[in-house]
């Protein structure tokens, strides 16, 4: 994380977080970090469908038409988080940490980062029906692995 954020201060990049089924707890993270502060623009967290819409722009038929989580989601996220902040990149989050619906997937979480100037990417992971908070660590890398990734 440290050397995430570093990366990211050496390069004057600021990043921003999107997110659902963290609930906050990358952002949380960021602001953990020491001597990087500059490096972490904001945190949206967004756990409804209403404060997708609200907060990050989403149009209301996407959700409609759409489970809020999937691929379409987690890009909308990622590029409207672009969109409301100040931030370069932008990592989102979206999708089942624990048991949901009937039909929903334990552990299935889309996830999508956005930088200015070039195309989101997307990534969906399938940790399995490991509790939430075991989940949520699985997010922490994956979505840290994709912001490293987006930083070269």
């Amino acid at each position: 994380m440290k050397t995430l954020l570093q990366r990211a201060c050496d390069r004057s990049l600021t990043i921003a977080t999107a997110e659902s089924c963290t609930g906050g707890l990358l952002a949380s993270v960021f602001t953990d970090v020491e001597g990087c502060s500059r490096a972490f623009d904001s945190g949206f967290v967004t756990y409804t469908d209403e404060a997708k819409i609200r907060m990050l722009g989403l149009p209301r038929q996407l959700l409609e038409e759409n489970n809020a989580v999937c691929r379409p989601v987690a890009l909308a996220m990622a590029e409207g988080a672009l969109d409301k902040s100040l931030a370069d990149i932008t990592v989102s989050t979206t999708g089942f940490a624990g048991p949901a619906g009937e039909d929903d997937e334990p552990g299935l979480v889309h996830f999508a980062c956005a930088r200015r100037g070039r195309e989101t990417r997307h990534r969906e992971e399938h940790f399995g029906d490991i509790g939430r908070g075991p989940t949520r660590i699985a997010c922490l890398r994956t979505a840290l692995d994709m912001l490293e990734e987006m930083m070269d």
